[in-house]
């Protein structure tokens, strides 16, 4: 499955990247694959391992924030491995070129 997530904690003033790197910090050293972005972060994997480093990306935002709003996109399709990589290399090929990533 596919999982976009972002974690913005509230109430901590403008900047987070403090908090943000906190959570990319878990992403990466969970060994799971994924792509950050400047909105959220893409992961890949079966359903438990990609929802518990959600949850721990939300539990370390709310352990410095008195709030902390996380949005999730699923995208499940059963006997397809490699999406992420594979979805953009289908539009691009469509488009007859390669995509900024």
């Amino acid at each position: 499955m596919l999982a976009e997530f972002s974690v913005v904690p509230i109430g901590t003033g403008a900047g987070i990247s403090p908090q943000i790197a906190k959570v990319l910090k878990i992403v990466a050293e969970s060994g799971i694959t994924y792509k950050a972005n400047p909105m959220g972060t893409v992961l890949e994997g079966d359903w438990d391992s990609v929802l518990s480093v959600i949850k721990k990306c939300h539990d370390v935002v709310m352990s410095g924030s008195e709030r902390a709003l996380t949005t999730i996109t699923i995208d499940d399709r059963r006997g397809k491995e490699s999406r992420m990589e594979k979805k953009l290399e289908s539009v691009e090929q469509k488009l007859g070129m390669k995509l900024k990533t």
